[in-house]
């Protein structure tokens, strides 16, 4: 079994993440979905052996991946920020996209709002944000073998 956290559209909010330090230190693996990647950055000094980072829209020096699939024990995950998938109109780009990487579940951010969808066997689950600026929430997610479930859980 494994566990990770993934976080989105931190902007810059620092004071969110070190709230969320101890839950980072416990997972093994972390994912910061853009909005800013320096974010994610800081995240990787502190945890550079299991932080991925994905650029986002607003991320002017680039400090991560446009976008990446990683292997959590046989779960294949599709993580991206969003806004080259148009997130915030439709979700079947993103969800085709996934699929034909071979990938479960997909993994945005960019809307800055938290919810889970299921289109063509296609997990698709946005984290929410994580900046000062409205609602902040992360994803919380176990894999076991195939398996896995998730917990969007409000921060702060």
């Amino acid at each position: 079994m494994k566990t990770a956290v993934i976080v989105s559209d931190t902007h810059g909010y620092r004071r969110g993440l070190e709230e969320l330090n101890a839950i980072f230190a416990e997972n093994d693996c972390i994912i910061h979905l853009g909005d800013t990647s320096s974010d994610g950055s800081y995240i990787r000094s502190l945890y550079p052996d299991k932080t991925y980072v994905i650029n986002g829209n607003c991320d002017a020096v680039k400090l991560g991946e446009d976008e990446i699939v990683l292997e959590i024990e046989n779960v294949k995950i599709f993580a991206c920020h969003g806004h080259r998938y148009s997130v915030k109109s439709t979700l079947t780009r993103l969800a085709a996209r996934a699929k034909e990487l071979g990938c479960n579940i997909a993994l945005y951010g960019h809307t800055h709002s938290a919810r889970a969808d299921e289109i063509d066997g296609v997990t698709l689950i946005n984290c929410g944000c994580g900046t000062r600026y409205g609602a902040r929430s992360y994803l919380y997610l176990i894999v076991n073998g195939r398996n896995f479930t998730y917990k969007i859980v409000k921060a702060g």
